[in-house]
């Protein structure tokens, strides 16, 4: 992959403004936020935050092996919650993407008023692209 790139991938939901999934600049990839929803329809999965993380890490996923990366690229993550309540159950969801791996990412978790589309969970996510 060039230093400079824009990744799309059908296999996570379009952008939902005037983004792109991720961008690589140097040896980093930017993942932008990702909601719990369906790459097909572009709609929420599911109205409870379960269903809502274990899709945001599905999009996460796709987006970063369209990039040709893995879990173990990731150094940073920031989760937003619309409900601080809920962080046991994404942090489980959350942990279990990089279960075994040597070395986790730095993280984030905050909680922030409403998201898009009426979301409970967004992720983003930092990858360090190693060279070719």
């Amino acid at each position: 992959m060039g230093r400079e790139v824009t990744v799309n991938t059908s296999s996570a939901p379009a952008a939902v403004g005037p983004y792109a999934q991720a961008r690589r600049a140097g040896d980093l990839l930017f993942v932008s936020g990702q909601l719990g929803l369906a790459p097909a329809t572009g709609e929420m999965v599911s109205d409870d935050v379960s269903g809502q993380a274990k899709q945001v890490m599905a999009n996460l996923e796709a987006i970063i092996t369209a990039a040709g990366l893995g879990w173990r690229n990731v150094v940073k993550a920031t989760i937003f919650l619309t409900d601080m309540n809920d962080f046991a159950t994404v942090n489980g969801i959350y942990a279990a993407a990089f279960d075994g791996l040597e070395y986790l990412p730095a993280r984030a978790c905050v909680q922030v008023a409403a998201l898009p589309k009426g979301g409970k969970v967004e992720i983003e996510a930092i990858c360090h692209c190693p060279e070719s």
